[in-house]
């Protein structure tokens, strides 16, 4: 997971970036999660390297301006498509409660490639997922955490 979030998007990235430069034009993508923004029981490294992601985005976009070179951070929630049956975490309430809704794959790549073509630095796809990300660092992490607890499942060690 380390070597695919982090350590290959970063060489890709940094391979393509400098002819993006020199030709003063490109756009990247970055795929993120909202969980970028808060801890994840029992999905730490994943939560851990999609916040990578994400700070690294927002970086290089601000880094980036004024050269034609465009990155867009795409930070979508749960998604419909087979990566929960696959992984085993279809049955947490992330994934199984209808109290939280899940776009279509379909969905958000059409939105993530409208952010890309307009420059936005970050897109979190859905009002709710909005909601969720941006109210971690509002309040405190004895709040937080038990919340993410609590969609991610508890973990009995």
């Amino acid at each position: 997971m380390i070597q695919v979030n982090v350590a290959s998007l970063t060489a890709l990235t940094r391979a393509i970036l400098p002819g993006m430069v020199e030709r003063r034009r490109g756009r990247i993508m970055l795929v993120s999660s909202t969980a970028a923004f808060q801890p994840g029981p029992n999905m730490a490294t994943y939560c851990a390297t999609k916040a990578y992601v994400l700070s690294l985005g927002e970086t290089l976009a601000r880094e980036l301006r004024g050269t034609g070179v465009t990155i867009t951070t795409l930070c979508p929630g749960a998604t419909l498509t087979g990566f929960a049956a696959e992984s085993g975490a279809d049955g947490l309430p992330l994934f199984k409660s209808s109290l939280v809704p899940k776009m279509s794959s379909a969905e958000v790549a059409r939105a993530g490639y409208r952010a890309m073509m307009s420059g936005k630095p970050v897109l979190v796809t859905g009002f709710v997922n909005k909601l969720v990300a941006f109210s971690g660092p509002v309040f405190p992490r004895f709040i937080v955490f038990p919340v993410a607890r609590l969609l991610l499942g508890a973990h009995d060690a």
